[in-house]
């Protein structure tokens, strides 16, 4: 199939390299000219395992190409998949002023029939009103389609080439039987709904899944009260198939360009026909607290008095395998530190740059690596679980470290870990391997 892909973020540039690998002519395209360059150069503009590597395989096959020409990629192409950026606002509603533009440029530039799908996650009803705009600006017949993707960062590939299901949204049986013939060889669940029930059940995922992490934090925040371990808890009802283990572990909460992004944009809508989705309200504040139980515990440590110390950061990205740090706690939880008259240094394999881009603050030691980050600092927070910090020698760190404080957001060190050494250890939810100032367990009767 001849496909263009509009938009070479995460979805967009995934989506374009594996249509590519399963056999299509992919064009994708994007209104930035550095990026476009970057990407003909064989260079990736985002951090994603494998993906620089088959996008290569694609380009020297002759399978791929990159341009900013969208109108000649519209016109050679028979699928049109819309895959730009739906950012919030400040209300917490998806700015939509991309993809409509995007539509008014396909419905300018198009030759001939086409199928138009739109992978960017929209509130409901959207895709018809985009459909609406195009029909105001050309004659031309098309069908529009949702598609929503369910990628994660980190793993985009894997989810992209072998996905839990696929989701088409269609009210043309023609062009949805034309999407299950180009996913029909990556997995048997395929479902066709209607289009607004597609670009709802994106929406609906991931608010689940956010509730899930908030659900489990504020059990692990529990568990540390009367003495539980949320990490046995977790696998005890993650045994259970009407709950599963994923999204059951405990941390300092999500980050990243989807959940906050989506689980606003779902409250809106609901707003929207007046209805208060009182539930993911809750998993939001939830979430938003979490973040600061780092804080709360360097509190505890330090008696109340920050200003002075030196806490060394690890973690800048909201998740390992990836250089995304948009709303990653580490940007809240570094600022406080700050304002609170810490000296800060930090460090991520991957996401340095970005963060320090986005961060946009003075004030904080960027450091090359885990150990030099830690030099004489009087605590360490662990905020993203890469290998590389599990991976490290305790031992060592001990001795580069001014006060023996660890403060693991992630939950990333077990009790075998901290034998032989004096480690002040605090985690989420174990207070088992809370080596520090403990509360007095109550003894529960009922």
């Amino acid at each position: 199939m001849n496909i263009t892909v509009i938009g070479t973020g995460y979805v967009g540039l995934v989506s374009g390299v594996c249509f590519a690998e399963l056999g299509n002519q992919v064009i994708c395209v994007d209104k930035d000219p550095e990026k476009i360059d970057l990407l003909n150069a064989g260079g990736i503009p985002i951090y994603e395992p494998g993906l620089k590597e088959l996008a290569a395989a694609n380009r020297v096959a002759g399978k791929l190409s990159f341009t900013t020409d969208l109108r000649n990629a519209v016109r050679r192409s028979d699928l049109i998949i819309v895959a730009v950026g739906t950012p919030p606002l400040p209300s917490g509603e998806a700015n939509l002023a991309y993809i409509e533009q995007a539509a008014l440029e396909i419905a300018d530039a198009m030759n001939g029939y086409k199928i138009i799908a739109v992978k960017s996650t929209v509130p409901v009803g959207t895709n018809e009103r985009l459909g609406s705009l195009m029909r105001g600006r050309t004659g031309m017949p098309f069908d529009s389609i949702s598609l929503p993707e369910f990628l994660r960062e980190g793993s985009a590939i894997q989810d992209t080439l072998h996905p839990d299901r696929i989701i088409i949204g269609a009210d043309n049986p023609g062009a949805a039987e034309a999407m299950v013939e180009l996913h029909r060889s990556l997995t048997e669940h395929v479902v066709v709904t209607d289009i607004r029930s597609a670009e709802m059940i994106k929406y609906a995922s991931n608010a689940f899944l956010a509730t899930k992490i908030s659900f489990i934090n504020e059990i692990a925040n529990i568990c540390e009260k009367v003495g539980a371990d949320v990490t046995q808890v977790a696998e005890g009802m993650g045994y259970d198939k009407r709950i599963g283990p994923s999204f059951l572990k405990a941390g300092i909460g999500y980050g990243g360009s989807c959940f906050p992004k989506d689980t606003s944009a779902l409250i809106q809508i609901a707003g929207h026909v007046d209805y208060e989705f009182k539930l993911l309200r809750s998993v939001v504040e939830v979430n938003q607290d979490q973040r600061f139980n780092v804080i709360r515990k360097l509190e505890t440590i330090f008696n109340g008095e920050l200003k002075g110390k030196t806490v060394a950061i690890w973690g800048l990205a909201f998740k390992p395998n990836t250089d995304d740090v948009r709303d990653s706690p580490a940007l809240e939880i570094i600022q406080h530190l700050l304002d609170n008259g810490v000296k800060v240094r930090a460090y991520d394999p991957v996401a340095m740059a970005n963060f320090r881009t986005l961060f946009g603050k003075e004030g904080v030691i960027w450091c090359d690596g885990a150990l030099e980050t830690a030099q004489g600092a009087d605590a360490l927070c662990l905020l993203t679980e890469w290998d590389e910090f599990a991976e490290i020698d305790l031992g060592e760190l001990q001795t580069v470290l001014k006060r023996p404080i660890l403060i693991d957001g992630r939950n990333v060190f077990k009790e075998e870990n901290l034998i032989g050494t004096e480690f002040i250890y605090y985690s989420v939810g174990r207070p088992s391997l809370n080596q520090g100032v403990r509360q007095q367990v109550p003894v529960l009767l009922f």
